[in-house]
C-alpha cells in the first residue's frame, strides 16, 4: 500500500513530487477526478482509532452515499453525516456536497449545502440508492467549499484563504483542510469568532477518519 502521507516522501524533493502529480493530472480526464473523489468519500469512515489512542478524541463517524438532486440528475451529489459513535440516530452534522469541476485547472470543488429539515434525511443512507433522491428547493444556499487537487495517493484540498462565514457554536469563520487517501481522510476542521481566536476545532492534530471495514 502506498504510504497516505505525502510528508512521508520527503527523500524525494518536493519539486520533482509536484511535477509527478502534476503530469498525472493532466493525463486524466477532469470527469475522471470527480468519480475519483467520490471513491475517496462514500462509505463509512469514523474515528475510532484516534480515539483509542486519545481519550481527549471523540469517536465520531462520517458516513456519505450518493444522492440525487432531481432538478439536476446528471450532476453529482453526495449526501453525509456525522455523528458521535455512540450516538448514530443524533448527527450533528448533516449535508449535501455538490463535486464537480472547479474553475481552475485539475481541480475538484467539493461545495457544500445546508438541508431544510436535516432531521428527515437522517439515515438516509441506509435507504436503497434509488430512493436517495432530494429536491433542489431543500437545499439552503452554498456556504462552503473545498477545492481539491490530486496528490500522489489521492486528493488533497482546503477552504479559500479567507475561509467561509458560519454561525456555529460560537464561529462566525471556518477553515479546513483536507486529506483524501486510501486509508480514509483527515481533516484540520477549525471554528474562528469575531475577533479571529479559534474556538472549536483541529489543534496540533487532525482528525484521522478511518475506513470501517
Amino acid at each position: 500500500m502506498k504510504t497516505k502521507n505525502i510528508v512521508k516522501t520527503l527523500t524525494i524533493p518536493l519539486l520533482f513530487l509536484h511535477s509527478i502529480s502534476s503530469t498525472f493530472a493532466q493525463t486524466i480526464p477532469i470527469e475522471d477526478h470527480v468519480q475519483s473523489v467520490v471513491s475517496h468519500l462514500v462509505g463509512v469512515m469514523d474515528t475510532s482509532q484516534q480515539a483509542a489512542a486519545n481519550p481527549k478524541k471523540s469517536s465520531v463517524q462520517m458516513t456519505t452515499c450518493k444522492v440525487t438532486v432531481l432538478d439536476e440528475p446528471k450532476s453529482v451529489y453526495l449526501y453525509q453525516e456525522q455523528a458521535l459513535t455512540q450516538s448514530l440516530n443524533q448527527p450533528y452534522r448533516q449535508r449535501i456536497l455538490n463535486i464537480k469541476p472547479a474553475t481552475e485547472p485539475d481541480t475538484i470543488e467539493s461545495k457544500s449545502y445546508k438541508i431544510q429539515k436535516p432531521e428527515t434525511l437522517i439515515g438516509f443512507c441506509q435507504k436503497p440508492e434509488s430512493e436517495r433522491q432530494v429536491n433542489k428547493s431543500n437545499l439552503i444556499e452554498a456556504f462552503c467549499s473545498v477545492f481539491l487537487k490530486p496528490i500522489a495517493d489521492g486528493y488533497q484540498g482546503e477552504t479559500p484563504a479567507q475561509g467561509c462565514p458560519a454561525n456555529v457554536r460560537g464561529a462566525v469563520k471556518i477553515t479546513n483542510t483536507v486529506i483524501l487517501d486510501s486509508s480514509g481522510m483527515e481533516t484540520w476542521d477549525r471554528g474562528f469568532d469575531a475577533n479571529g481566536q479559534q474556538v472549536w476545532g483541529a489543534q496540533d492534530q487532525s482528525y484521522q477518519y478511518r475506513w470501517v471495514k
